[in-house]
């Protein structure tokens, strides 16, 4: 029986700048760090306590990268709070916070462009 999700993969061109972006700016923990090959390195970051982490794959190492768009929804216990804070570290926002019936939403960005849902 599957019981969680464990990682969902963004592929990247810089991993390290990745890395940067979601602990520094998004404020993840790194979760993983292991060597690879020749500068790669399996990298895993997640929220605090979380049991699902994103997988910071190198585009290098995927011939069709292009094509593994990542599709991933963040749920926020404060998402007005958690957009303030974003914003403020350098997170590139697609427009501000929108109010549905079903709830608040915004759409956020990578470095490398990766498009990215957070809800609340």
């Amino acid at each position: 029986m599957i019981t969680k999700i464990a990682t969902a993969a963004v592929y990247v061109e810089d991993q390290q700048k990745a890395k940067q972006f979601w602990t520094e700016k998004v404020g993840f923990d790194l979760v993983r760090e292991t060597p690879m090959g020749p500068g790669a390195a399996w990298l895993e970051v997640a929220p605090k306590g979380a049991e699902s982490a994103l997988v910071i794959y190198p585009k290098a190492m995927m011939k069709n990268w292009s094509e593994l768009k990542p599709s991933i929804v963040f749920e926020c216990t404060d998402i007005e709070a958690t957009y303030e804070k974003m914003t403020a570290n350098g997170v590139k926002f697609e427009g501000p916070l929108q109010k549905m019936q079903w709830g608040t939403f915004a759409t956020f960005y990578d470095e490398d462009g990766n498009q990215f849902l957070m809800k609340g």
